[in-house]
């Protein structure tokens, strides 16, 4: 995880406005039940009459609800209201919303602040239902204790004139008649004191001539437009969310990518043969697009799902407390089944990867050896090696992907259960009139989003165990510090000769028991050739690797006119070197491509005089395109002995003061190899040229030839020298020429 934190770093701000953005989404997504509710409650129910005290009322109706106003706010409630009589210089600001004033003077809401406002409010709704509860327990003998617990409905509608006939029967009557009915309104559930006060509020618009129809249409219309504007700021958001995550977790992985392939770049033939090729291409493909997805859906879901979700939880309580329990059931099973499945699945995550590695290895082997596997007919081995790879990789995304799938069902089956429990219990609550039908859907739709909450996290979680496993992966990687390195105070070459001198040198492989090399010492003059000949495993392509430092010794030195190479630049000291390796490594493009990889700024000149060195001219020429001829990857549309020629073309172009062959003329027949190497004697006559060669004819004219058995030199000198003084030599050429040809 640290290793996404440290690459996350440099989009701190983008990270910062992403999570702004996501506040925003999940705002947008709240906001949207509770108008939904809205537009149920109060536009559909309630005729888009908001609850709270009427603005306005008729005589009759201030008189009736007065009667029923408890002493200690009869006050208030007097004061928050004045009479407006017709023909007035106030009935004008009034008469177009209430064409009643035309004739008839009636009571309209003062201006006040909101604490008053609230209180009036709380006071108009234990009134009106103490008012009901009167009238409905003189009409039908229901007492208010019935009606207060909800064993009784209110009425939906009723005439106001019903009311007005008790009028002069109810302002004769004491004080005390009322009381009970008072009292039972003031210990009545609040939302049904609201819902009574909102149908007198109805009955008393009505009266005063309100066009209903309009009130409520206007109503829906503008909580409709609201929540279109909401939801399109929501959209927004995501889009934008969407754009940042995407935009930084192509960066951010890009810049692992990078680090990770520079780092590969530095490291030593000792950290290749600690990580595997097809590892390091695996770590940095598959392993990185791993972490890629878990940034990009990570910004998105791992910061959205909390807000959600406590968002969602705080919203649907506060929206119903009665039925917040059944989230935190919901909440606890989900819990629960996350764990269970997430312990059974959590161990396939981790060796996913090393399943992928082990796949690529095998496929990867067998398309590079796919000659060497016809060659035995071998395709049935190598199809049931693919297929075991590929079958424990597949049965072990099956198995995870399983666990998943049921996961998500079983979620499912959460959510579709929650809501029916929520339906259940919320149905009870509104025969009980202490829920109302909006108010339950949107707490449906709050418990939806609060599941989804969780279940994006358990998305994250799926995700999370691959890409902590390729993180540690890469790490590992990048924390890797190679073998070779520059010291910090470096020293530089100065008109390089190119005299190359073995100092007592010894080489051991890392975890080896003995020593590859031992006690080597030989120097390599400029102007002549220094060829190394052994029999196979002697030492002579692990000697020749120590010059330009893909290993260093384990003892002694390796000095270039008179300097230690450890103590200059690794990137200076191959600058001086002309390398053609055993197996010839040409590159995608085309020749000419190739040959200017030694030098790009090679002329064309140069470019023909190598190729005509290196005894290539004939190919190139009778080639199509000639020098833009495709080269595939690796030179696989070319022969054997074209890529060396290629490769030594390539080392010539360079034109160092070092040249190092190693056995790169092993793919040539003998006729192309001495005409190559008399060229080569003329074109390297002032460069030190080390020729490791397994046939004698190919070093036989060397100034020097150094013999290796058992990873020591156990003869050094020319080819008469040799063949006298030096059994392991004699032996190796007596092996390829007969007496008469060597006498």
């Amino acid at each position: 995880m640290k290793l996404i934190i440290r690459y996350l770093k440099p989009f701190l701000a983008m990270l910062t406005v992403s999570l702004i953005l996501l506040f925003g989404q999940a705002f947008s997504d709240l906001s949207l039940p509770r108008l939904m509710g809205d537009i149920v409650n109060i536009g559909i129910q309630q005729k888009g009459v908001e609850a709270g005290a009427p603005t306005a009322m008729s005589q009759n109706g201030f008189s009736l609800i007065n009667l029923f106003v408890r002493d200690a706010d009869k006050q208030l409630f007097e004061n928050s209201y004045k009479l407006i009589t017709p023909n007035s210089s106030e009935a004008e600001r009034y008469i177009d919303d209430y064409p009643v004033l035309q004739n008839t003077a009636i009571y309209v809401l003062v201006e006040t602040d909101k604490s008053t406002l609230a209180d009036l409010e709380t006071i108009y709704g234990k009134t009106a239902f103490a008012m009901m509860t009167y009238f409905q327990s003189m009409q039908t003998g229901v007492t208010g204790e019935e009606i207060s617990n909800g064993t009784e409905n209110t009425p939906a509608d009723f005439d106001i004139s019903v009311f007005y006939e008790y009028l002069p029967k109810l302002q004769s009557m004491p004080r005390e008649d009322f009381e009970k009915a008072i009292q039972v309104a003031g210990a009545s559930d609040s939302l049904l004191q609201s819902q009574v006060g909102t149908t007198f509020t109805t009955m008393f618009y009505t009266e005063l001539g309100v066009d209903m129809s309009a009130i409520q249409q206007v109503y829906i219309i503008n909580k409709g437009i609201l929540m279109l504007l909401i939801a399109l700021f929501g959209g927004l958001c995501a889009i934008f969310v969407g754009f940042i995550a995407a935009r930084v977790a192509s960066a951010a992985t890009q810049k692992m990518r990078r680090d990770v392939f520079y780092k590969v770049e530095n490291f030593s033939n000792k950290e290749f043969d600690t990580f595997s090729t097809a590892s390091l291409i695996t770590r940095t493909t598959n392993d990185i697009q791993q972490v890629q997805q878990f940034i990009a859906i990570g910004i998105r879901m791992m910061c959205y799902a909390p807000i959600i979700g406590i968002g969602g939880t705080i919203f649907a309580v506060g929206r119903s407390p009665s039925l917040s329990w059944t989230i935190g059931a919901a909440v606890v099973f989900i819990i629960g089944l996350v764990i269970i499945l997430f312990a059974v699945a959590l161990p396939k995550f981790n060796i996913l990867q090393k399943l992928i590695d082990k796949l690529n290895l095998v496929s990867r082997e067998n398309l590079s050896g796919l000659m060497v596997v016809r060659s035995f007919a071998n395709e049935r081995h190598e199809e049931r090696r693919f297929d075991s790879a590929n079958k424990e990789l597949a049965d072990t995304n099956m198995f995870t992907q399983r666990i998943m799938a049921f996961m998500m069902q079983a979620l499912t089956l959460i959510m579709n259960g929650v809501s029916l429990l929520i339906i259940w219990v919320g149905a009870n609550a509104i025969a009980q009139s202490t829920l109302q039908i909006g108010d339950m859907m949107a707490f449906m739709q709050y418990a939806m989003q609060i599941i989804m909450a969780f279940l994006m996290l358990a998305i994250m979680f799926v995700m999370l165990p691959r890409a902590m496993v390729s993180a540690n992966r890469i790490n590992e990687v990048l924390n890797t510090e190679p073998s070779l390195e520059d010291k910090l105070n470096t020293k530089r070459f100065i008109n390089v000769r190119g005299q190359i001198r073995f100092n007592n040198v010894s080489f051991r492989y890392s975890n080896a028991e003995k020593d590859v090399l031992s006690n080597i010492n030989f120097t390599a003059q400029p102007g002549q050739t220094t060829a190394i000949i052994g029999s196979t495993g002697s030492g002579k392509s692990t000697l020749i690797t120590l010059i330009p430092r893909f290993y260093d010794v384990t003892d002694g030195a390796i000095e270039i006119d008179g300097i230690d190479i450890r103590d200059v630049s690794q990137n200076e000291l191959r600058e001086y070197i002309g390398y053609v390796p055993q197996k010839g490594v040409l590159f995608s493009g085309d020749i000419e491509s190739n040959i200017r990889y030694g030098k790009e700024e090679a002329t064309n000149s140069e470019i023909s005089k190598v190729i005509e060195v290196a005894q290539a001219k004939d190919f190139v020429d009778q080639a199509e395109k000639g020098l833009t001829t495709p080269i595939a990857q690796g030179g696989t549309n070319i022969s054997g002995g074209q890529k060396q020629r290629l490769s030594i073309a390539r080392a010539l172009a360079k034109n160092p003061p070092i040249y190092i062959f190693d056995d790169s003329f092993s793919a040539l027949d003998f006729k192309t190899d001495a005409t190559l190497r008399k060229a080569l004697k003329e074109y390297t006559s002032n460069a030190a040229v080390l020729i490791v060669a397994q046939r004698v004819s190919t070093i036989m004219n060397a100034e020097q030839i150094i013999v290796l058995d058992h990873g020591r030199i156990v003869g050094i000198g020319t080819h008469k020298e040799l063949l006298t003084n030096c059994e392991v030599y004699r032996e190796i050429a007596e092996s390829q020429f007969s007496k008469e040809e060597l006498a």
